[in-house]
């Protein structure tokens, strides 16, 4: 697999800014999770942050906590994942591949927008955050007689909507194929050698019904670090559960961290 340097990418990518007025849109290079963390290490080199009390992510940002503690761990202490895994699954880079297709699916993406490819791609990914219950919960329809314009049809557009007020086409697109390329077994021994790297104490956090990222991955984190805890949290929002259920989070972190 070809390798990248972030320093160097960036460098090449602000010359080519200069130099056409253009940016890179889908030419844009492969950053992986290391990528990211190797960023994060020169970012803590520079700030003179030579120890981490406490690193936590969720998801995506779970995945770099997780690299971050295989690659430095005698920088970290305590180390609190959410919602993620030790490699990204065949079924949730599924889930990424359908959003990317229904980004190319809009022909703008050639041309710099994507806006319509974006907001498509937002509502599928939704129902990878969600749940059956979720749903049947906030958009149920309370008229029976009713045929179209439906609660949970304007939900996914409103959301796609909101989506592409405030994000970037290629940096989604782009962030997905990052996402994929997490598995800290790559070039190591194995899955489990590599989590045996880690030397904070853990505590990894399991979200109840959630389908794009369940709980068994978390088990599995858990089983494979060593000194590890688990703890699941309760909630009908799946993956979303780990953004939406704070108070929840917050009292077994404080257990945790007493």
């Amino acid at each position: 697999m070809k390798k990248f340097i972030p320093a160097v990418l960036y460098a090449k990518f602000i010359r080519n800014l200069f130099a056409t007025g253009q940016p890179w849109y889908q030419t844009f290079p492969l950053l992986t999770i290391r990528d990211l963390i190797k960023a994060h290490i020169l970012l803590a080199k520079y700030l003179g942050i030579h120890r981490i009390d406490t690193l936590i992510g969720g998801s995506l940002g779970g995945q770099q906590a997780l690299e971050w503690a295989i690659q430095e761990p005698d920088r970290i202490k305590h180390l609190i994942i959410l919602a993620a895994n030790a490699k990204q699954s065949p079924w949730a880079i599924a889930f990424n591949e359908s959003q990317r297709l229904a980004i190319l699916a809009d022909s703008t993406f050639e041309t710099g927008s994507g806006a319509a490819g974006l907001k498509a791609a937002r509502s599928i990914a939704l129902l990878s955050y969600r749940t059956y219950g979720a749903y049947d919960s906030t958009q149920s329809e309370e008229n029976n007689e009713k045929l179209t314009d439906f609660r949970a049809a304007s939900y996914q557009r409103y959301q796609g909507d909101k989506l592409v007020k405030r994000f970037n086409t290629y940096s989604y697109f782009a962030i997905t194929k990052t996402i994929d390329s997490h598995n800290v077994g790559r070039g190591r021994t194995s899955v489990s050698e590599a989590l045996k790297r880690i030397r904070a104490q853990t505590l990894v956090l399991g979200f109840e019904k959630d389908v794009l990222f369940p709980r068994e991955e978390q088990e599995f984190l858990a089983r494979n670090i060593s000194g590890a805890n688990y703890a699941e949290v309760s909630t009908q929002f799946g993956h979303d559960g780990f953004l939406i259920e704070t108070e929840a989070i917050a009292s077994i972190i404080r257990k945790y961290r007493k």
